[in-house]
């Protein structure tokens, strides 16, 4: 569990594709012990298991499933990725409680500066996941817990205050972009 309060980022150094997946190598200042190999670390929204820690550079598995679900089919070198560890317990929670188990993707569709905040404007690629959402309700883009703003068709609004696009990768979202969508579990869960 996580819960999209993003501290840390790192740049992508590596980038190793097969048929059906990808071993990539991220360069943080994250701290990261050698008993750590095998846990869970948020990257862009995306659980992934740490695989190798060499020096500052942290290496993660991505499967096929999560290539087809995420962005991470359109990575590049040098991309800035969100990062989190994994809540520990009794830990204080400013976000949400978020899985990293993204469910689709939006694509960026307008992007207004008012005043230093972001107005974002995100399609999403899987329509029928709108039913899901509820305005001034919680959802994680690119791992980052935000508040819906408003909702119509297969849109979504979110407002982005300057602290969160200073600490985050969303600052260099450009139109048509595609991020990490991660619905409120709650709510899901509720509708189901």
């Amino acid at each position: 569990m996580f819960n999209g309060i993003i501290f840390n980022k790192g740049i992508i150094k590596s980038i190793k594709k097969s048929n059906k997946s990808i071993l990539i190598g991220i360069k943080s200042n994250l701290k990261i012990k050698k008993e750590e190999l095998g846990s869970s670390i948020n990257c862009n929204g995306v659980c992934l298991t740490l695989v190798k820690i060499d020096k500052k550079i942290i290496y993660f598995y991505i499967s096929i499933e999560t290539i087809r679900r995420s962005n991470f089919s359109k990575i590049k070198i040098g991309d800035e990725v969100n990062l989190e560890k994994s809540l520990v317990y009794g830990q204080k929670i400013s976000g949400h409680f978020t899985q990293g188990h993204v469910d689709t993707t939006a694509k960026v569709k307008k992007i207004l500066l008012i005043d230093n905040s972001w107005i974002l404007k995100l399609e999403f690629k899987n329509r029928k996941l709108i039913k899901y959402l509820e305005e001034k309700a919680s959802i994680s883009i690119n791992g980052v817990s935000l508040t819906i703003s408003k909702i119509y068709n297969k849109n979504i609004i979110l407002n982005i205050i300057p602290h969160t696009l200073k600490l985050t990768n969303l600052k260099n979202l450009r139109l048509n972009d595609t991020v990490n969508v991660e619905l409120d579990i709650f709510g899901k869960y509720i509708y189901k």
